[in-house]
This record gives C-alpha cells, sequence and structure tokens, in this order.
C-alpha cells in the first residue's frame, strides 16, 4: 500500500488502525496480577520491567562520562547525574503509560500514526541506535573479559555472541525468569559499588555539596561538555521503546480503573529502579573523585586505566576486581533488553516477526563486526573510541523517540482519560527540549573536537 493510499485517522480513538497483535507476543499478559492483596504483594506482581529498563542506565557506554566527570571535576557534576535521572524517570513513567493506557508500544504508536514513508525512517534510525548500543555492550563485556581473564579483545568481542543462548533459555522459561536474571544482575552491580565506595571512602560533604546545581558547570566549557555528554547519553532511545511494551506483560483487566492502578504500580516500579541506577552512575563517579581526582589523576576517563589505576591507588586487589565484575554483571545485562527492544521495533514499525535467536544474531552481527575491526586494528584505545561513538550515535536518534512519545501521551483522543495533564505536558515538553538542545550542543562540540 502507497502512502497515499494510507488509512485515514479514526476521529473517535485518534488511531488510524485497529489494534494489532500485541509486541512480545509470547509474554503478553503472561504474568498474573493478583486482587485483593496487600499493596505489597500488588507491588511485588508489577516490580520487574522498570529494572529491566534500569540496565539502560548503567550500560557501558555510561561509564566513560561518568569516569571523566569524577576525575576532573570531583563531585560538582553529581548534580547533573540528579538531574538526567528525574528526567528519565518522567520520560519512562510516560511511555509505560502509553503502553498500558492504549495497548500500544511506541513502534507500534508511531506506525500507527506516521505515514508508511516516515514510518520507515524512524525504523531504520532506531535500528541503527540499537545497533550502537548494542556495540556498547559488546566492547563493555569484552573489556571486562580481557581485565578479568586477560582473555583478548577480538576473541572477548566473539564470545559475546554466545549470549543469545543464554537469553533464549530464559525466554523459554517465562518472562519472570528474565526479569530475575536481570535483577541480579543489577544487585550484583550495586554491591560491587558499594563496597567499592566503601574502600574508597568518599566524604560525605563533599557528595552531598555535588548534588547542588552550581554556575561552574555552565562557565567552564569543558565541565558543561562532559555535564552535556552524561545528560546526553542518560536516556536511551531504545529503552521508550522497550518498556512500553513490557509493561503489557502483566494481565490487566481493561477497564479505565484496573488500568490506572496498573499505570501507578508501575510508575512506582520504574522509578525505583530508575532511582537505584542513579546510584550506580553516582557510584561511579562518585569512585572516579574520591580515587583519582584527589590523588592527582585527573585525566583518567578510559575503562582500562581506571581498572589499572584501582588497585595501587586503594590497596587492594580487589577494588579491580569488583570494577571488571561490574563491568561484566553491566554489559551483559544490557545485551538483554537490546535484544527484546529489537525485537519490539522491529514488530512494532514493520509488522514483521523473526524468530528471537534470529533477530538477536542479526543485531549481534552487526554490532560485533565494527568492534572486531576496530580492535583488530588500534587495539583497547580504538575500542574506546568506538564506545564514544556509539553514544553519539545514540544522541542523534534520541529526539526521534522523546518527541513522538510527548506528542501522543499529550493527545486526548489518542489517550482518552489517561492524557497527560496540562501541567506534565508542559514538564514534559521542556524536558524534551532540553534533551534536544543538548543532544545537538554534544553532537556540534563531538564533530569539532574530531575536526580538530
Amino acid at each position: 500500500m502507497s502512502a497515499a493510499s494510507t488509512p485515514p485517522v479514526d476521529e473517535l480513538t485518534g488511531w488510524r488502525y485497529p489494534r494489532t497483535m500485541p509486541s512480545l507476543p509470547e509474554s503478553h499478559h503472561s504474568v498474573q496480577v493478583p486482587s485483593g492483596v496487600s499493596f505489597w504483594r500488588k507491588a511485588l506482581a508489577f516490580a520487574g520491567p522498570g529494572y529491566m529498563v534500569a540496565v539502560g542506565y548503567m550500560d557501558p557506554g555510561n561509564w566513560a562520562t561518568d569516569l571523566a566527570g569524577g576525575s576532573r571535576f570531583g563531585y560538582t557534576l553529581l548534580s547533573v547525574i540528579l538531574l538526567s535521572n528525574l528526567m528519565a524517570i518522567l520520560l519512562q513513567a510516560l511511555a509505560l503509560k502509553l503502553g498500558i493506557a492504549t495497548g500500544r508500544d511506541l513502534a507500534q504508536a508511531c506506525r500507527d500514526h506516521y505515514s508508511r514513508p516516515v514510518s520507515f525512517v524512524l525504523w531504520v534510525l532506531c535500528e541503527i541506535a540499537i545497533a550502537a548500543c548494542d556495540l556498547a555492550e559488546v566492547i563493555g563485556s569484552a573489556i571486562a573479559l580481557n581485565l578479568l581473564f586477560g582473555i583478548p579483545l577480538i576473541w572477548g568481542v566473539c564470545l559475546t555472541a554466545f549470549d543469545v543462548l543464554l537469553i533464549l533459555l530464559l525466554q523459554n522459561k517465562g518472562f519472570r525468569w528474565l526479569e530475575a536474571f536481570v535483577i541480579a544482575l543489577v544487585i550484583t552491580v550495586g554491591v560491587c559499588f558499594a563496597i567499592e565506595l566503601f574502600m574508597a571512602k568518599p566524604a560525605i560533604s563533599a557528595i552531598i555539596g555535588g548534588l547542588v546545581p552550581t554556575t561552574e558547570i555552565v562557565s567552564n566549557p569543558l565541565m558543561l561538555y562532559i555535564a552535556i555528554g552524561i545528560l546526553g547519553a542518560t536516556v536511551m532511545p531504545h529503552n521508550l521503546y522497550l518498556h512500553s511494551s513490557i509493561v503489557q506483560t502483566r494481565k490487566v483487566l481493561p477497564d479505565d480503573k484496573s488500568k490506572r492502578e496498573a499505570i501507578r504500580f508501575a510508575t512506582l516500579d520504574s522509578t525505583v529502579a530508575l532511582l537505584f541506577a542513579f546510584f550506580i552512575n553516582a557510584a561511579i563517579l562518585i569512585l572516579a573523585a574520591a580515587t583519582f581526582h584527589n590523588s592527582g589523576h585527573q585525566e583518567v576517563a578510559d575503562i582500562g586505566d581506571a581498572y589499572r589505576l584501582l588497585t595501587p591507588l586503594l590497596g587492594t586487589t580487589m577494588a579491580s576486581t569488583l570494577f571488571a565484575v561490574a563491568l561484566l554483571a553491566s554489559g551483559q545485562n544490557s545485551t538483554i533488553t537490546g535484544t527484546l527492544a529489537g525485537q519490539i521495533v522491529m514488530e512494532g514499525f514493520l509488522n514483521i516477526r523473526l524468530p528471537a535467536w534470529l533477530r538477536r544474531l542479526i543485531t549481534r552481527l552487526i554490532a560485533i563486526v565494527p568492534a572486531v575491526i576496530v580492535t583488530a586494528m588500534h587495539g583497547e584505545r580504538g575500542a574506546g573510541g568506538l564506545l564514544i561513538l556509539s553514544q553519539v550515535i545514540l544522541s542523534l536518534q534520541l529526539s526521534f523517540a522523546v518527541i513522538p512519545l510527548v506528542y501522543f501521551t499529550s493527545q486526548r483522543r489518542k489517550m482518552g482519560s489517561f492524557v497527560n495533564s496540562r501541567p506534565l505536558a508542559a514538564m514534559a515538553w521542556t524536558v524534551a527540549a532540553t534533551i534536544v538542545a543538548l543532544n545537538g550542543w554534544l553532537l556540534v562540540g563531538t564533530f569539532r573536537m574530531w575536526l580538530a
């Protein structure tokens, strides 16, 4: 069907097509929600999707900006991490509301609303972003394997292809098993950094002071650049597609009262999980500030350098080992969510369904090929540069996910009684505009740096 023959929008519902088969059909409404139980039992039933989304906010791609910010400027940029997290909490809340209220994930909503050429372009951009994100996880996991076991980076990159078998095994056991595995890895990362912070003994007063924004962040060009990098790398575009789909794994009745309750508990799950992600990102920056900034190692921004310096500076090999274990857990966790996001956007935008193993393998190969080439030619430094490039690509795509999300959730015809209130809509559009502007600034600065 051509773009010209695309069906008109239904005046009553605001959507062009009737609801089609849900994304991740094998998991849709597969988790029962008990009725007539306590608040905590109900909250536990909805707990899970938020943590699967939160792993995208603590993936290896975020580590470089957090390390650079802490080693160069101490605790000052903690306020930027906090602000970024608050933005993420708002956007993820909108994503889950879209999924629960309309029964459509963000990819399906885009396909429904926009013309076919526009939807196709959005799909291509989203696939590039997912491949870039997967690239960051591939490199992060390979670096962790190299640091822990001495496996050469090239072989480490190739080994990451086999995690598809683990993902398929967990998916076959049920969505709750997948959520449990993700949460276990998130806890592993959290425990590793809690121990690291205990060994580093950061100044509590300095941490509290760092949570308060200062004018120096804007007046210092280098600090501003890293701050924009932190903001730009925080909200992952594929997480918005992912969250709007996986919240539909809960079996919620179609009436407005049940949907409203589901949105409330899903938002609680998402907010708690993202606050945990804030702890992880803040811990990376605090560790860098306490260990590197205060010891004169203010140029540390590379994961490998941080690993090698932790042992002599903290006086124990456990510090470096915990750092690498956390990196490996972070990388493996993010590959799971990247797989699901890839499946969701392909099904949602194109209404094409591929076997999970094939979709995963395609995404993985797209990430592995450039990683192998760069690591073979330039080694660890080249891999680090590729990690930064992946974040730039993600920044490019972010606006194309945020703007449709805010637009859809602010349309009464599409959302009905679940439409954003005027204050919420104003806040959401402000956040979207801020993210677009800051990512644009980040991209311009990055290209200038490369051309210099």
